[in-house]
């Protein structure tokens, strides 16, 4: 009660990257680029799969449902993140629109946790059963593990949001962060946050490992299988189709796990701002490089779209 009878604050300070003031311009034009390329390099990829037929095979329709994933997921935490560089003065933002933020970031985190499972399933069956995999991964299978994995990572968070907005801000309100991270948001928080703390830890370790261990189940009897097949063109051929989901793999879980499978909430790093612009920034920028523009077959499929894209602009040009 005698909390409640405190004024409450009605929305949080952004301190983001106060100590780099001097090169805020700097970082915001680095930023924006790697924002702009992330955007667009995704939106590159889901065009071409869309328009070349023979690309609707179901790894690019996950890695299309990926690809967009990535641009929500950056763009929930990019665009505040610039106008801090970009803002003379206090970046602020609402409590509602903070634990909004906080819903968002952590629902399309799980959606990506449960799209590398699945991927990690697909290269399993396309590798250990092939000649399965027509009637294992049919469209209707394809479509029903896509639903299933956006549904799953928008109803996950919902106990850790919901608990959320039970909390009590008093002040300060300073968030030492760049967007509502959990952590920071809870050390601001006027009441007892245990039962946030409790759901958060059951949330953290249920979604980053078990899809974790799915995945890294899936990989183990696709080495396994690869080890066994007699040619090395063979094994040169299957590993390179799973090389680039595994990279991603690796750095995704080795930064989330960094961030989220930790011994208490309230103990902050001060690396936590750099690892956050890793997989904030850096990773989503990184992941269509190295899982289709990589990929000989996107990259062919890009040259014709492209080319088809140059053909139709000829003709429109001849004709004006």
């Amino acid at each position: 009660m005698e909390t409640r009878n405190q004024t409450a604050i009605t929305e949080f300070i952004f301190l983001g990257f106060h100590s780099l003031h001097q090169w805020k311009t700097y970082f915001f034009l680095l930023f924006l680029l790697a924002y702009a390329l992330t955007l667009t390099a995704n939106a590159i990829i889901i065009t071409t799969v869309w328009r070349e037929s023979h690309l609707h095979t179901p790894m690019y329709f996950f890695l299309s449902n990926f690809s967009f994933m990535e641009i929500w997921y950056t763009t929930v935490t990019v665009p505040k993140m610039l106008s801090g560089f970009l803002a003379n003065s206090t970046t602020t933002i609402s409590i509602t629109g903070c634990i909004t933020q906080l819903y968002f970031f952590f629902s399309l985190g799980t959606t990506e946790c449960t799209l590398l499972a699945v991927m990690a399933y697909d290269r399993y069956i396309a590798i250990c059963s092939p000649l399965h995999y027509a009637t294992l991964m049919n469209s209707k299978v394809c479509t029903q593990l896509a639903i299933a994995s956006w549904m799953s990572g928008f109803m996950a968070p919902l106990p850790l949001t919901i608990s959320t907005t039970w909390l009590f801000f008093c002040g300060p309100n300073e968030i030492n962060h760049f967007f509502c991270d959990l952590a920071p948001v809870l050390n601001l928080s006027c009441t007892n946050t245990s039962v946030s703390e409790m759901i958060f830890f059951t949330f953290s370790w249920i979604v980053i490992l078990c899809s974790f261990l799915l995945t890294m189940v899936s990989y183990c009897y696709i080495i396994y299988t690869i080890c066994r097949m007699p040619s090395t063109t063979s094994r040169h051929r299957a590993f390179s189709t799973c090389a680039s989901h595994l990279t991603v793999v690796t750095i995704f879980y080795s930064t989330v796990t960094f961030m989220y499978v930790r011994h208490t909430v309230r103990y902050t790093f001060q690396a936590d701002k750099v690892v956050s612009v890793f997989y904030c920034v850096v990773t989503p920028l990184l992941n269509p490089v190295i899982y289709n523009l990589r990929n000989k077959e996107v990259k062919e499929a890009l040259g014709r779209v492209l080319w088809r894209r140059s053909r139709l602009n000829q003709k429109k040009f001849g004709q004006s």
